[in-house]
């Protein structure tokens, strides 16, 4: 395919000239599916779109032509920008529109009825298009889908769900083109074999790498020995937010961002133009912060992962990522948007917590380096994702069960998926199961003639009402008194636990609790009180398995010491002259007496999830056994358990059977089950959040999702949700899979230090917030003795 007339003067006109990516795109347009794999900045959006902007310059198309998926209705908004440039620009007809969430009704409307040439949404407003009557007017002369930042859909069910998606799709409009663009894919053959909807039909495009980034650590003192915040980096980066034009300084949590934010306005003495963005922040809010960069108004923006991709600031020259990135991938997707231009050369700054994260950021940047990229291997397609499938194809009008069975097997992630679970999920979108079937609230489909149905059409507006698979936590507006626009959104948990006057911090501001009113947090604003950080979902990332291994690598070879700051080398030298240091193989433990207690530091390197786990079974063994155990912390690397009593043969606590059998009794009675079990009803279709005129509060749906979990472990235990629950549970938030991915690893390699004093890489460990406290023998005899005491200082001890 070449280049239209009206395109190639264009090009010239403004210096531009194809990349060789650009023109592997055109030659390979035909093709039912592939995917371009290249750098962040170096055209890979227009290469996406050029093959349709041909097809439509010459004009007399009417209809949509192509749709562009994308995980951020930011990243929407932008790309409807830089289309729009050449397109106004040439006086081309054809017609690009955004379908988002904050796309206005009418709007909307008028799209379903009129739609433009080329529209931009995500998968959630996909979902909806394709569960209305009109759908198949609306995408029959479909010709290309452009999925953008595939590799961050992917990871989740919103990749699943996308997938899904596209196989409706297919039936629809037979044949047409798909393209995913990602700068970060460690597997493209597989992403490729997903996008397709055939394996052999994916073609993977790669790009030249490009020019190398710009990768160094702040290193100009030694960070503290432990916590999160890099509060002691403010001074530093106001110097480097001084020496650049635009710095995009990333945290891993919003609530990291918002503490982090606050100190650095504290000392921000210059008034230099800084702001904040993060996704609890009010709509409102993060546009105004999106404009002010597209200006080039602000000098800093500390942010979370909704700047993460795609978005085109030419003015960024800086990315800084405090605290270690967790994954190479998300290093490498944030140091794209450093100069993110044809040819630019990125520049990053990572800037360590604490002191082991030193090490984590030195195999971070050379893991980026080398294009080392790290990622976790998704399982077949969740089960109630495809029961929300089902009912979104209900809703579009009837359907026979084996060609929708056919349909969804073209889908990447369901391409092996069992009849029977087909069969299962149709079953419980018809009846809810076994033990709902007698209600007729969950009894959603009906048979006719062969086809599959609604049972009552009024229903479809409930089910696209609870479209999608982002997990609901349960949040609150929070408003200033007297006004109606929100400030942002904080988690019910955090407040339920505010009393009125106490102070919080949102969108870098400090407002004081007055009620809560309608549904909303109502505050006002505060400048003279020290305040509290709200609690976000997503606060802990645990660090990837490839990037674990390289950390260790380099902690095993003394040779590799000299890539490390002085200072960590001689800690690890402490380290390995007082105790021993920590291999890939083998697991190592340290017993030592510290404040009072007998204390045992794990280096099991799986991660916070998994260790967090591990510390609440390896505490009710220690129980059992009769060690008094009174507390762990958990972090990334090891957990650190606090008893009374010494633990002398680790490995026995350790075994794997014991282990797994502990684990099973403790997950079936554990609060984690009822609140996976939400999230699966919720996505499943079980549990509307949204309904006509109401919205329920995260409390209520989480006392009726107690009630059916419940119900259904006593009278329906082999339901359809409770498996993918327990299955979710152990995958995600326990990561059992970490927990028994180290137990093979090491084997029967357990060395055991016994110490006198704290080893120097476990003393951070005692300085760890997040303590867990274990209720027990333990805590009995600290207050027996407490009591002894005090009877004593009395003189009533003889009485």
């Amino acid at each position: 395919m070449s280049l239209h007339p009206r395109l190639e003067p264009f090009l010239s006109r403004r210096g531009w000239r194809l990349h060789p990516h650009q023109e592997a795109m055109l030659a390979h347009a035909g093709e039912r599916a592939v995917l371009l794999v290249a750098p962040t900045g170096a055209g890979k959006t227009l290469a996406g779109f050029l093959p349709s902007l041909i097809d439509l310059a010459s004009g007399g198309r009417e209809g949509l032509h192509t749709l562009y998926v994308s995980p951020l209705k930011a990243l929407a908004a932008d790309i409807r920008r830089n289309l729009l440039a050449p397109v106004e620009e040439l006086g081309l007809p054809v017609r690009v529109e955004d379908r988002t969430g904050d796309t206005p009704q009418a709007a909307r409307r008028r799209q379903r009825a009129e739609p433009p040439h080329i529209l931009l949404t995500t998968p959630e407003s996909l979902a909806l298009l394709l569960s209305h009557e009109d759908a198949p007017h609306l995408f029959a002369g479909l010709q290309r889908v452009v999925v953008d930042e595939i590799h961050a859909l992917a990871e989740s069910k919103r990749g699943d769900q996308l997938f899904l998606l596209l196989s409706r799709l297919e039936a629809l409009a037979p044949g047409f083109r798909r393209v995913g663009l990602s700068a970060t894919v460690e597997d493209p053959e597989a992403m490729g074999r997903c996008l397709a909807p055939a394996p052999r039909d994916a073609t993977i495009v790669r790009a030249p790498s490009g020019a190398e980034p710009d990768l160094s650590m702040m290193s100009r003192r030694p960070p503290p020995w432990a916590g999160g915040a890099a509060l002691h980096a403010i001074p530093e980066v106001l110097d480097l937010v001084r020496a650049h034009r635009c710095t995009l300084v990333f945290h891993n949590t919003r609530a990291q961002a918002e503490l982090f934010f606050h100190h650095l306005w504290m000392q921000n003495d210059e008034g230099l133009p800084i702001a904040i963005h993060h996704g609890s922040l009010a709509r409102e809010q993060r546009q105004a912060v999106e404009a002010a960069m597209q200006r080039g108004e602000l000098r800093a923006v500390v942010c979370t992962g909704t700047l993460d991709m795609g978005l085109d600031w030419g003015e960024v020259d800086l990315v800084i990522q405090m605290g270690a990135p967790k994954y190479v991938k998300r290093l490498v997707q944030r140091i794209g948007r450093a100069n993110h231009r044809a040819g630019g050369r990125s520049r990053a700054v990572l800037v360590p917590a604490h002191r082991f994260e030193v090490i984590e950021c030195v195999c971070a940047i050379e893991a980026a380096r080398e294009g080392d990229l790290d990622g976790q291997t998704r399982g077949p397609g969740p089960l109630d994702v495809l029961c929300q499938h089902i009912l979104i194809r209900a809703c579009s009008g009837p359907f026979a069960a084996d060609d929708l069975y056919a349909e969804v097997r073209t889908a990447g992630p369901y391409r092996d998926l069992p009849r029977a679970d087909f069969d299962a999920c149709l079953d419980f979108c018809a009846t809810g199961g076994y033990a709902l079937r007698a209600y007729d609230r969950w009894r959603r489909l009906v048979e006719h003639d062969g086809l599959w149905r609604l049972r009552d059409p009024r229903s479809a507006r409930r089910i696209r009402m609870n479209l999608g698979t982002i997990e609901d936590k349960g949040t609150l507006k929070v408003r200033l008194r007297g006004s109606q626009a929100p400030l942002g959104e904080v988690e019910e948990y955090f407040a339920s636990t505010l009393s009125p006057g106490d102070t919080f911090l949102i969108g870098g501001q400090i407002v004081r609790f007055e009620s809560l009113r309608e549904a909303s947090v109502e505050v006002s604003r505060r400048r003279d009180r020290e305040p509290r950080v709200p609690a976000f979902g997503g606060g802990k990332f645990p660090t990837s398995v490839a990037l674990t291994r390289r950390i260790l690598g380099l902690i095993e070879d003394r040779s590799a010491w000299v890539r490390l700051p002085r200072h960590t080398a001689e800690w690890l030298d402490l380290q390995a002259r007082i105790s021993r240091l920590p291999a890939w193989d083998r697991l190592l433990i340290e017993t030592f007496p510290a404040e009072g207690r007998w204390h045992a530091a794990l280096w099991g390197f799986a991660g916070w999830n998994a260790h967090q786990t591990l510390g609440l079974l390896l505490t009710r063994r220690m129980e059992a056994e009769g060690l008094d155990p009174l507390g762990f912390v958990a972090t990334d690397h090891a957990l650190l358990i606090s008893g009374l009593r010494p633990v002398e043969a680790p490995a026995r606590l350790l075994e794997p059977e014991g282990l797994r059998d502990g684990f099973e009794g403790w997950l079936a009675g554990n609060a984690v089950m009822k609140r996976t079990f939400r999230g699966v009803a919720t996505i499943a279709g079980l549990i509307e959040r949204q309904m006509p005129g109401l919205r329920r509060t995260g409390r209520q749906a989480t006392f009726s999702s107690d009630i059916l979990y419940d119900t259904l472990q006593r009278y329906d235990p082999g339901h359809l949700l409770l498996r993918v629950t327990r299955e979710e549970a152990q995958r995600g938030l326990v990561d059992w899979g970490r927990i028994e991915e180290m137990l093979a690893r090491v084997g029967p390699r357990i060395d055991h230090v016994r110490l006198t004093r704290v080893p120097p890489l476990a003393a951070p460990l005692l300085l760890e917030r997040g303590r867990v406290p274990v209720e027990g023998r333990g805590r009995e005899r600290l207050a027996e003795e407490a009591a002894a005491r005090l009877l004593e200082e009395a003189g009533l001890d003889a009485l």
